[in-house]
């Protein structure tokens, strides 16, 4: 596996993982073309990538994405599911199905955490996990901390800086 920078020619594959995160326990709950048309889950990859915006990608043997992890500034009119405040970066991360459970998804979150932390002005970053997600564990092993809830979800925080 080989983890790199995601870049502009990502935004497709990083619409496919962000519809696995949202469909996380394997139930097609969600559709793509649903959740671009829903601005509070299309402001996640839509325009990417956008000043201050910043992520990784992982990539098989062969060079296939796997997986991605990215963070994005929300303002307060646009806040994310994992909004804590405007200068903290969201995260969103996704590994496809098939390549779960191989440490892809602890690798991209190491990666990120190193480029949020490289960052100037940028000493936390958050993300939301809904009740019942495994990656519940990994955030907590990384040292996310539960800060607040969101319908079902818990608000979470990692102090990067």
């Amino acid at each position: 596996m080989r983890i790199r920078p995601a870049a502009a020619p990502d935004a497709d594959f990083l619409g496919r993982v962000l519809l696995e995160a949202y469909n996380w326990d394997g139930t097609p709950r969600f559709t793509l073309e649903g959740l671009l048309a829903d601005p509070a889950s299309a402001h996640y990859v839509t325009g990417w990538p956008r000043s201050g915006d910043f992520g990784v990608v992982a990539e098989d043997a062969s060079g296939t994405p796997v997986g991605a992890a990215w963070a994005r500034i929300f303002p307060e009119g646009d806040q994310g599911y994992g909004f804590v405040a405007a200068d903290v970066p969201e995260l969103t991360l996704g590994v496809l199905p098939e390549h779960r459970g191989r440490g892809v998804g602890r690798a991209l979150m190491a990666e990120l955490v190193a480029a949020a932390a490289a960052r100037e002005g940028v000493d936390r970053i958050s993300l939301s996990v809904e009740d019942g997600n495994r990656a519940v564990r990994l955030y907590e092993s990384c040292g996310f901390r539960t800060v607040g809830r969101n319908g079902g979800s818990d608000t979470m925080v990692l102090s990067v800086g």
